[in-house]
């Protein structure tokens, strides 16, 4: 088998699995995106790739201008809004990743310092290569690297091997979190949702809208589960769902501790839900683009002046 054959199979291999993927990519690993994107079967993982290659399109991108374009720091900042905008495109359920890459690789003008390419899938990773390679080779190392880095996430092996010496082998390039550590990063604003995917039935896979019931569930009832039934008979074609907002437009934040509590209650009757940290129902419009929600008659009290 070539080496190109053990990257295609690489490929096929992240392809069948169900994890999603957002990229956003600059300043090296482009054969990485062809080699994904020219193997059948990409739409099952590409939800998005983007490359922001000039100074603004990367400020807009992250929202502030960095300070290094090719640094640890920008590496993580892509990956964490790459694994946020994975959360929107996603279908629920399903697993999905963040990766982002940024590299300073060979090029016709004079570089100080290292020739460098970190990627972060929400660890980072520097490697120094300067004058050992050609653009091209850093270009397809760095590629080699993004791919193993997506197949480690999908939990498959990579069958290549990579032109990497050992020197410039990294240690870890993925950052894990526990599910403490993401409730509090969603309370803290830094992710905009986590999902528990709890109910065990199967959906189209073009059932990408979601038929979201929002409320506290402080505590679900049997109530909620007709309507949100009801809904979903109303609705027809969609994911039912529920949605629990971390954050409170009139009272303090749910504590990690709170937030479990109630999803708990979810996990008991075997139904999915949301939480968000979006109080008001303009953002989680915004959040669920597409989606119908489902309200009860106090909330279109509240809402609609009857």
């Amino acid at each position: 088998m070539t080496k190109d054959d053990m990257i295609r199979a690489t490929v096929e291999a992240i392809h069948a699995s169900p994890t999603q993927a957002v990229l956003y990519i600059s300043g090296g690993a482009s054969q990485a995106l062809g080699w994904l994107i020219s193997v059948p079967g990409a739409s099952n993982t590409v939800l998005e790739a983007v490359v922001p290659y000039s100074k603004i399109s990367m400020a807009q991108l992250l929202n502030k201008m960095p300070t290094s374009f090719a640094s640890q720091q920008t590496a993580e900042d892509m990956a964490l809004s790459a694994y946020n905008r994975a959360l929107k495109l996603s279908r629920p359920g399903f697993p999905v990743v963040g990766v982002g890459f940024t590299g300073s690789l060979a090029s016709s003008r004079p570089k100080h310092g290292d020739h460098r390419f970190p990627v972060q899938k929400i660890e980072i990773f520097n490697s120094s290569c300067q004058g050992l390679r050609t653009r091209q080779l850093e270009d397809k190392v760095s590629s080699q690297l993004l791919l193993k880095a997506l197949a480690d996430a999908c939990r498959v092996s990579s069958l290549f091997v990579s032109e990497l010496s050992d020197s410039e082998l990294p240690d870890d390039y993925e950052k894990l979190f526990v599910e403490d550590q993401e409730l509090q990063q969603l309370i803290d604003g830094e992710i905009c949702m986590k999902i528990y995917p709890f109910s065990s039935e199967k959906y189209t896979p073009n059932s990408e809208r979601k038929i979201i019931l929002p409320g506290s569930f402080n505590p679900l009832h049997d109530g909620h589960l007709k309507l949100l039934e009801v809904a979903r008979s109303i609705c027809g074609d969609g994911f039912p769902c529920f949605e629990i907002s971390a954050i409170n437009a009139d009272k303090p934040p749910l504590t990690v501790s709170q937030i479990k509590d109630r999803v708990k209650q979810f996990e008991k009757v075997g139904e999915t839900v949301i939480i968000s940290n979006q109080p008001f129902f303009y953002k989680k419009a915004q959040l669920f683009p597409g989606s119908a929600f489902v309200i009860g008659a106090d909330t279109v009290e509240r809402l609609v002046n009857v």
